[in-house]
């Protein structure tokens, strides 16, 4: 093991500070590392293998089209593509679907969507984002210019370039921050990165309204909080509040490299043909892996068991929570939590110890740890970390 990470570190660009060990194979909601170490998985590669490792008919399904057809580019139709288009519309109840090949990208054609529907009403203005400070949305200079978190944009995005900012859940912030350049708001309806945030119920029907009344669309980031890790297939079906543009990808794949924007009817038909493009979004081996999540997840009625397990995951930080007095919060919903600690008690120390322990779990921010399983755990897989944790918070 000691000579991977070694050449990794020689070979690989260091834009991660990766932890000492080198994964080889799953089953279920274990990893193994090189050494034939066992690890119980708590990040799911974040909250993205939803349904658990050595998954056969995934699998099965994936090595069927592996034979029949990889790629074939954008310039032609095909099946896989065509289903999986139909299941996010059906389920979503979106208009349209654009595949990509990662969240980042899936963020960059949103915008372009909004932009060009605020350009189509007044080509003369110089358009500009709202976007929610303490938010995530990747790492290309687009998705970077709607991040609200400066040691993220430091550098790569202009100042010009960047978006407005707003207090996530403070709709008079937003609304005071409105102006005739503004072509779009964008938001996480459960905020990742930034500590495991849910939106206010309230914040986001006003939201909805701010928007219909200037008449700019609404986007919904649900990269992470989508594809059923808070109980509802999209997160946002939990507030009764739709997006004109959608973003998905992690779990859509299942750890197949995809993603997609939805648009909802009136933004149908902003980009033409010319306006965007990708060689392999959307192509029939990542779709093959789309059609095959969608059809386990109502197999295994996924969206029940993860209510079940997600309330009994959120008794058990409850008590985390009042056991210890480092433990300053507990957040989240259905299997997206997280648990906020004091300065003193340093998270990364903690997942470390934690690792050694053979459990992996990741944080959110520089004080919160972020629990984001695959979403097929059981209860006592949530006992099994719980026990580890404790041992790791000693």
């Amino acid at each position: 093991m000691n000579q991977y990470i070694n050449d990794g570190e020689k070979y690989i660009l260091k834009t991660y500070n990766r932890f000492p060990v080198v994964l080889d194979h799953g089953e279920g909601v274990y990893l193994y590392d090189v050494n034939n170490k066992k690890y119980l998985d708590f990040a799911a590669g974040i909250a993205v293998f939803a349904l658990g490792y050595a998954n056969k008919d995934y699998n099965d399904a994936l090595k069927a089209q592996i034979d029949k057809l990889i790629h074939t580019s954008n310039l032609y139709y095909n099946a896989p593509a065509i289903e999986a288009a139909k299941k996010i519309v059906e389920v979503t109840g979106m208009e349209k679907v654009f595949f990509t090949n990662s969240g980042t990208e899936a963020i960059e054609g949103a915008l372009k969507v909004a932009r060009k529907y605020a350009y189509l009403k007044d080509a003369t203005k110089d358009y500009e984002f709202i976007a929610m400070r303490h938010s995530f949305h990747g790492r290309s200079q687009g998705a970077l210019s709607v991040t609200g978190n400066e040691k993220y944009q430091e550098g790569f995005v202009p100042k010009e370039f960047s978006a407005v900012f707003a207090d996530f859940n403070d709709i008079e912030d937003i609304k005071s921050k409105i102006t005739d350049k503004t072509c779009g708001v964008i938001c996480e309806v459960v905020q990742g990165e930034g500590g495991i945030f849910p939106a206010d119920p309230a914040f986001l029907k006003e939201l909805r309204e701010v928007c219909d009344e200037h008449d700019i669309l609404l986007i919904f980031d649900e990269i992470q909080c989508g594809m059923g890790r808070c109980g509802a297939m999209f997160a946002h079906e939990l507030y009764g509040v739709k997006p004109d543009v959608l973003t998905m990808a992690k779990a859509l794949g299942c750890g197949v490299p995809v993603g997609a924007f939805a648009v909802n009817q009136k933004a149908d038909g902003v980009l033409v043909p010319g306006d965007h493009g990708t060689t392999y979004g959307g192509n029939p081996f990542a779709c093959a892996a789309i059609n095959e999540v969608f059809r386990q997840f109502e197999e295994k009625n996924l969206l029940a068991h993860v209510n079940e397990i997600g309330d009994y995951l959120y008794e058990k930080l409850e008590a985390l929570t009042d056991k210890y007095d480092f433990i300053e919060a507990h957040r989240g919903v259905g299997l997206m939590q997280g648990l906020q600690f004091v300065t003193e008690k340093p998270v990364g120390e903690i997942v470390n110890k934690a690792l050694e322990k053979g459990l992996i779990i990741i944080s959110a921010g520089n004080n919160v740890l972020r629990f984001v399983p695959p979403l097929v755990i059981e209860k006592e897989h949530v006992d099994e970390m719980i026990s580890i944790l404790e041992e790791a918070f000693a």
